[in-house]
C-alpha cells in the first residue's frame, strides 16, 4: 500500500514512518508538514492510505479530507480526542491518539489493508464478469460531445457516469474531476458508448461499471458519490452483475 504522512510535528512523522518501515506491505511515498502541499502528489500519484494529523496550520485534517474528491483510505493521527466522532463520520479507517502505541498502529493498518483488499476483490469480480474491462490491447475509444460552441473529445473510459438534466446530459469525468454539459439524450449517447461498460441504473443515470466502487441495495458508489438505483432498473442491473 502506498502511503502518505501529513503532520506538522517532525517527531510524530518519524514515529509513523518508522512504524511503516516495519510493515512489509506499506510504502511511504510522501511526507508533508502541511496538508496543502500534499494536494499535488494526490493528483499525480496513486495513494492508497493517508496518515493525517487534524490540528495543523493553514488547513486542518478534516477540512483537507473534505477537499478531496476521490479520497484514499485515511487514518487520523492526533493528540486530541475532540474530533473522534466527526472523524468517523468521514469514514476514517481509524482514529489513533498520540503517542501512538505500535500495537494500535498495526491493528489500524491491518484494518486498512483488509478494506483495500475487499475493494480490489469487488473490482476484480466486475472485471471477470466483463472481461473487456481488463483488455490492454485495444486503444481507448474516443467520442466527441458537443458542448457550447465546440465538440469536446472524450475518452469513454474516463467517463464515470452520465446524469440526465431535462434536455441536457451531464457527463462526469474521472481524470479532470470535471463534467461536460451536452445537449443530448440517453438514447443518443448510449449509441456512442460501449454497451459492455455502460448500464442504465436509473431514469436519470447511466454509469460506467468500471468505476463502480461498491453496490448497495438502492444505490451504487462511484468515488465518493452515491447514485440511486431506480426500482424498474434494479433487477436487470443486479442480474447483469451476477449479484
Amino acid at each position: 500500500m502506498k502511503c502518505v504522512i501529513i503532520d506538522d510535528e517532525p517527531l510524530a512523522i518519524d514515529v509513523i514512518k518508522s512504524y511503516c518501515e516495519r510493515m512489509d506491505f506499506l510504502e511511504v511515498i510522501g511526507v508533508f508538514t502541511n496538508a496543502i502541499d500534499a494536494h499535488s502528489l494526490l493528483n499525480t500519484e496513486q495513494v492508497d492510505l493517508i496518515f493525517l494529523d487534524i490540528e495543523m496550520p493553514q488547513i486542518n485534517g478534516i477540512d483537507f479530507i473534505n477537499s478531496i474528491t476521490n479520497k484514499p483510505l485515511f487514518i487520523f493521527t492526533t493528540a486530541y480526542s475532540d474530533y473522534a466522532v466527526e472523524g468517523f463520520e468521514l469514514n476514517a479507517v481509524d482514529y489513533l491518539m498520540k503517542p501512538i502505541p505500535y500495537h494500535r498502529f498495526v491493528k489500524s493498518v491491518l484494518r486498512a489493508k483488509e478494506i483495500m483488499n475487499f475493494k480490489n476483490n469487488q473490482i476484480t469480480s466486475l472485471m471477470n464478469t466483463f472481461p473487456a474491462f481488463g483488455s490492454t490491447t485495444e486503444e481507448p475509444k474516443l467520442i466527441f460531445l458537443k458542448s457550447d460552441y465546440e465538440n469536446v473529445r472524450v475518452d469513454v473510459n474516463d467517463i464515470k457516469y452520465v446524469q440526465g438534466l431535462k434536455d441536457y446530459l451531464k457527463v462526469n469525468l474521472e481524470s479532470t474531476r470535471k463534467s461536460i454539459i451536452t445537449l443530448s439524450n440517453f438514447k443518443d449517447i448510449s449509441e456512442k458508448l460501449p454497451k459492455h461498460n455502460f448500464v442504465r441504473i436509473h431514469k436519470s443515470y447511466l454509469v460506467n461499471i468500471h468505476h463502480i466502487k461498491s453496490v448497495q441495495k438502492s444505490r451504487v458508489v462511484i468515488g465518493e458519490e452515491k447514485i440511486p438505483i431506480g426500482e424498474s432498473f434494479r433487477n436487470d442491473f443486479f442480474k447483469r452483475l451476477g449479484i
